[in-house]
């Protein structure tokens, strides 16, 4: 035991996942090697599991439960380690979005994963596959969560959700034609549901639009205010209320911008003649 490594269940998800292994495993009084064999693999495995220098498979985390009697627990925790595609911060962003009372969400270049349609959230994962920056695993899990996260909303008491989109998001060709039709409707129908507001942000709003980059501001069930932004490496939740505020009134004054819900359903009708 004088070599014990202790572990930082903060520093990263695959130390969170160590460290709740290696808690059950005392708890049960069996030493690496002993749960190794319970699991079909060495105690030198389980060892580097715990300690984060090896992340777990889909295959071991599923051992682990069936082991510890678990349920999906560890299958569930070891999701997170799979989205390494995900930036910082998005995965607790969507669970607190999953509970949000009202979600106001801004997007540019391309369709909020909220709204997205199965084959356009396909077309996006499948490209960056293409490219290189994620894996064929990696691509499935990001179209997994589009659906998770809109499944979270359809709930007795669903939130309210307002959504402001640049203009770019409805011009920019994402897909063959029968995509970007099937998506635009997709908008449309949004729009037409009780608890949401839709609108556009035109280009023309230029310089006064108030943010350059995607901006999500949540409002939890006791009020409190949440935020998520992200730049193209890196994202950041941002839990303390007084900061948030600044950012929900200038997606207020984003609002008193944007076209009104009907020019803006008006502007997909028009987009959808020409992808028809």
């Amino acid at each position: 035991m004088v070599n014990r490594k202790e572990l930082d269940p903060e520093k990263s998800p695959g130390a969170a996942f160590g460290q709740r292994l290696r808690t059950l495993r005392d708890e049960r009084g069996w030493t690496q090697d002993e749960l190794g064999e319970r699991m079909g693999c060495s105690g030198a495995h389980i060892s580097a599991v715990e300690t984060g220098r090896r992340p777990p498979t889909q295959r071991f985390a599923m051992t682990v439960d069936k082991v510890f009697g678990t349920g999906d627990r560890f299958e569930r925790q070891s999701r997170a380690l799979r989205q390494t595609a995900l930036l910082e911060g998005f995965p607790e962003f969507v669970k607190h979005e999953a509970r949000a009372a009202e979600i106001r969400l801004y997007e540019v270049g391309v369709m909020p994963g909220l709204l997205q349609t199965p084959d356009y959230a396909s077309v996006l994962a499948e490209s960056a596959v293409k490219r290189g920056a994620i894996t064929p695993d990696q691509a499935n899990e990001r179209v997994s969560l589009v659906a998770e996260r809109q499944a979270a909303l359809v709930r007795l008491s669903p939130p309210l959700v307002l959504v402001v989109l640049d203009e770019s998001c409805l011009r920019r060709p994402i897909g063959d034609p029968a995509v970007m039709d099937a998506q635009l409707m997709r908008l449309a129908e949004f729009a037409e549901l009780p608890n949401t507001v839709f609108q556009v942000a035109e280009f023309i709003m230029g310089h006064r639009r108030p943010f350059d980059l995607p901006i999500t501001v949540l409002t939890l069930p006791d009020r409190a205010l949440m935020s998520y932004a992200e730049s193209a490496h890196r994202g950041h939740l941002e839990r303390e209320s007084t900061s948030v505020l600044p950012l929900l009134t200038a997606y207020h004054q984003l609002q008193a911008e944007a076209l009104s819900q009907a020019a803006s359903v008006a502007m997909i009708r028009q987009l959808r003649k020409g992808t028809q």
